[in-house]
């Protein structure tokens, strides 16, 4: 009797569990949490690997774009960039029924951006913990499966895309040669680093035509004459750092962003690590989805599309600054003004012109205005684990000159270099706009 007792019980359990209804998991990922915070853990590689400005915009841009991809490739809204972009050939994907979308995505952005950075153990960590989340959420193994297999099938066309840049290939490049020539560039203190990056020029474009397309216009010519307009626009700098309130500070230190500073303490020397520009716009571009209530894909879209300018900023904007190969003011005013000077921030390892800062935030800012509206109330927390306060701005583009400014007042950079790198990374962002689009109707007009 116990034995038929038993039998019945268990058919009934099976009958119950044949009859209950498939979880919904259709609501698992529905904004950009999740991306936003895989962003949030590379850019922490990226100060932990102590990854160049230019070398993280490229990381960010390829997890983005793989990300941005899988978006396009499951919404006909969207339109693919693959085919849009420099030397990249269009592609037809065709996820299986079982591909939650949303996931693929996640995981084409673990998946590049992990493969673009040497601690991979720090993103595999994160990227597993964010996995169990999701599993508890009810996505079945299948589902799982074919979703992070379709995410490696986006992500290994952007890999190869990506290995096609130059990137590898300028890693054997010769380093900078220093001449000392007088007005030329010069390491400067604490560090005395060797310049970074002098053959970013070389790397493909995403969109722009070429690295020179938007050179700036030129400095000022070079002089050590108190009269000269050179001398002026060192002596405004030198003088702003002696009359600079303690906002003017406070914008300084908030914008530094520089992965390079050297502290100096005795006979020791250690570095102190900081998001890099690129993170920080990136780290604002993730507070507007949020902010706008993007969903999953448009957070992507925001995310990729202000990579790709980023990145397109700093080759324009390296590419100005090994051309005019200009001395920091830090270096100018010891030798010419004040030899015991010390600038409020400590100088990137270089050349001048353009500031990067200013290139970087003004294309970011007008590709953020484009997608979200220019108008936008922005609550800046990128800083706070670096131990700042949040800022708040009515507008993107108020945060992009805030941010410009902010190197005049930290003293290491002329006023030339801010004014027209705002005018170089908003125009080279406008280009952008003018050669692809993220809307399917828009590519399907032109």
């Amino acid at each position: 009797m116990r034995i038929v007792k038993f039998m019945l019980f268990s058919g009934l359990l099976l009958i119950a569990v044949s009859c209950a209804e498939p979880v919904d998991y259709s609501q698992a990922i529905t904004d950009g949490q999740y991306i936003s915070q895989a962003q949030d853990r590379i850019t922490e590689v990226i100060i932990h690997d102590i990854f160049s400005p230019p070398v993280a915009a490229r990381i960010y841009t390829y997890a983005s774009l793989a990300a941005y991809e899988v978006a396009a490739s499951t919404d006909p809204n969207y339109a693919s960039l693959m085919g849009q972009l420099n030397g990249s050939e269009a592609v037809t994907f065709s996820p299986s029924e079982k591909v939650y979308a949303p996931l693929a995505s996640l995981a084409a952005y673990y998946y590049v951006g992990t493969g673009l950075i040497f601690s991979e153990e720090l993103m595999n960590g994160h990227r597993d913990e964010a996995y169990a989340k999701l599993k508890d959420k009810g996505i079945p193994d299948d589902v799982f499966e074919a979703s992070i297999a379709f995410g490696k099938e986006v992500g290994d066309v952007i890999k190869a895309y990506s290995s096609k840049d130059n990137y590898h290939q300028s890693r054997s490049f010769p380093k900078f040669t220093v001449t000392g020539e007088e007005g030329t560039w010069q390491p400067t203190p604490p560090a005395y680093m060797e310049a970074i990056e002098p053959h970013w020029n070389k790397i493909r474009t995403f969109v722009l035509d070429s690295a020179s397309q938007f050179t700036p216009l030129p400095p000022p010519p070079f002089s050590t004459e108190p009269g000269s307009e050179f001398f002026k626009v060192a002596k405004e700098v030198y003088d702003m750092d002696k009359a600079a309130t303690q906002e003017q500070k406070d914008i300084a230190l908030f914008w530094d962003c520089n992965p390079y500073k050297m502290n100096v303490k005795g006979h020791v020397m250690f570095a102190e690590k900081k998001i890099t520009p690129g993170g920080h716009w990136m780290s604002i571009t993730a507070i507007a989805s949020k902010a706008a209530d993007k969903d999953w894909k448009g957070t992507a879209e925001a995310f990729a599309m202000t990579g790709i300018s980023l990145n397109e900023a700093f080759i324009s904007c390296w590419d100005e600054k090994y051309r005019s190969n200009l001395i920091r003011p830090e270096t100018y005013i010891n030798q010419h003004i004040d030899e015991q000077w010390v600038p409020l921030l400590q100088t990137p390892p270089f050349p001048e012109h353009t500031s990067g800062h200013s290139v970087a935030s003004s294309a970011a800012a007008y590709t953020l205005a484009h997608l979200f509206g220019d108008e936008f109330h922005i609550v800046d927390s990128s800083e706070v684990a670096y131990g700042l306060p949040i800022r708040e701005y009515s507008s993107f583009s108020q945060a992009a000159e805030e941010a410009a400014l902010s190197r005049f007042y930290g003293g290491i950079h002329y006023r030339p270099a801010i004014e027209y790198g705002i005018t170089e990374g908003r125009d080279l962002a406008a280009f952008i706009w003018t050669k692809v689009d993220t809307k399917a109707k828009n590519v399907a007009s032109n």
